[in-house]
């Protein structure tokens, strides 16, 4: 729920307070994927050329770095990657600790708005100033396809798909929409 230091005094609530809403709901989403991602298939990749799920779980917590940084009003590039964790339960660990940082900055008072820049790659081996606002977007953005990109995963695997933005095959909802028989 947002606090009454995060809407505005007409009553309309502010791009970070959207963006935060935002990040949390899609966080809430990945967070039903991952745990229902099976443990023993974290090597699983469809193609040679593909990341394995525990790659796309450390994509998730590289996006979560890169967030909480320019939140913070720090240099995103540079300083190194957090090294990919060895399993699934670390990549889980490090997946919520980053997810909490990126919460808290927006939540920070200090932060009051979402402007400004961000020094990050534009082209191949290029960087270049981009806002702020299209910045986390395109983050949120990117995390959202790599999350469909793990649902694949998880059904390539044998495992149930969770629902994501409405019913998947693998829940019934209600009894409106009946699981269809394998």
């Amino acid at each position: 729920m947002p606090s009454d230091a995060t809407i505005v005094s007409s009553g309309e609530i502010t791009e970070k307070q959207r963006f935060l809403r935002a990040c949390e709901q899609n966080h809430s989403l990945t967070f039903k994927v991952l745990n229902a991602y099976p443990v023993d298939k974290a090597d699983f990749r469809p193609h040679p050329r593909s990341s394995s799920a525990l790659q796309l779980l450390w994509t998730f917590i590289l996006e979560d770095q890169f967030m909480a940084r320019a939140l913070r009003r720090e240099k995103v590039l540079g300083g190194g990657f957090p090294p990919m964790p060895q399993t699934w339960a670390e990549g889980m660990d490090a997946f919520a600790k980053g997810f909490d940082e990126v919460v808290s900055a927006l939540r920070d008072p200090d932060n009051s708005d979402l402007s400004g820049t961000v020094t990050y790659w534009v082209r191949p081996l290029q960087t270049g100033e981009v806002p702020l606002t299209v910045f986390l977007t395109y983050l949120l953005e990117d995390h959202i396809h790599h999350r469909g990109q793990l649902s694949v995963y998880l059904r390539m695997v044998g495992g149930k798909v969770p629902s994501i933005y409405g019913p998947s095959a693998d829940e019934e909802w209600f009894g409106y929409f009946p699981t269809p028989s394998s």
